[in-house]
């Protein structure tokens, strides 16, 4: 299916989502959101899809929302823009079972910020940044920057970006542990595909369930750990890749998982 606003790829179970309105630095307008959460829809109903990766066309990977776009609307509920546009695609992105990659090949501003924090593993450009840029316009982090701001970087850190409207180099931000890897341009394709690649072979059932575990972490304590990590076992005890892992280590081969 071809999109107004984003390109959409899938192949040998990697999904490829490209934010694709290089001309305002992929900012988002409502066709953008509304594409990118049809995207996810379809990711999460499609089992042959191992792993998505995230990432923008030209020189930004997002700069936010399209502020031209919106500056004629009048009483504007941003509210309302946060449950029916935003809120989904972050919710989408977090409950995905499956490993999703930002590839950030340059500025991540704002909800673009925002975007980039909530997939699972971030590889970046030498030359990308992040940017919380909601106070330079008078407004809160919003899109969940305040529930993954103050969990990567601690509180302090986080208040500092958020009022300050600092920009956070790639190189800083990996030092904080904002991204897992920070690689020069013209590497980040190859880096990317490598470790899509080792995912969209990987005991995706297993890789799903963890991440719902470590959701789950942020708000539970060790007993509830302890007995959600039991039923979760219990779950990857029973299937399919379990019992190819089990006979593939017997008979000292690569095991040929398959997701389920």
């Amino acid at each position: 299916m071809s999109y107004e606003t984003v390109l959409f790829d899938v192949n040998n179970g990697i999904a490829t989502l490209t934010l694709n309105r290089p001309d305002v630095f992929n900012a988002f307008n409502e066709q953008l959101s509304a594409d990118v959460n049809d995207v996810l829809k379809k990711t999460a109903k499609d089992k042959s899809i191992r792993v998505l990766v995230i990432t923008g066309s030209g020189k930004a990977f997002c700069s936010g929302q399209d502020l031209k776009a919106i500056a004629g609307s009048k009483n504007r509920s941003l509210s309302e823009s946060l449950y029916k546009r935003y809120n989904p695609m972050i919710k989408a992105i977090r409950n995905l079972p499956i490993p999703v990659i930002c590839k950030l090949n340059g500025v991540a501003a704002g909800a673009g910020c925002s975007l980039a924090l909530s997939c699972d593993m971030i590889i970046a450009s030498e030359n990308a940044s992040l940017i919380e840029v909601f106070v330079n316009v008078g407004l809160v982090l919003d899109s969940g920057s305040s529930y993954f701001l103050p969990r990567l970087i601690g509180s302090a850190r986080a208040f500092e970006l958020a009022t300050l409207g600092s920009k956070v180099t790639a190189q800083q931000a990996a030092d904080w542990g904002m991204v897992n890897k920070v690689v020069k341009l013209e590497e980040l394709d190859e880096e990317v595909n490598k470790l899509a690649e080792h995912y969209s072979l990987a005991p995706t059932k297993a890789i799903g369930l963890m991440k719902k575990m470590l959701n789950k972490s942020f708000t539970s304590d060790l007993d509830t750990m302890l007995e959600y990590e039991a039923y979760c076992q219990e779950i990857a005890g029973r299937s399919e890749d379990y019992k190819e892992g089990v006979t593939a280590f017997n008979e000292k081969r690569k095991p040929a998982f398959k997701g389920a």
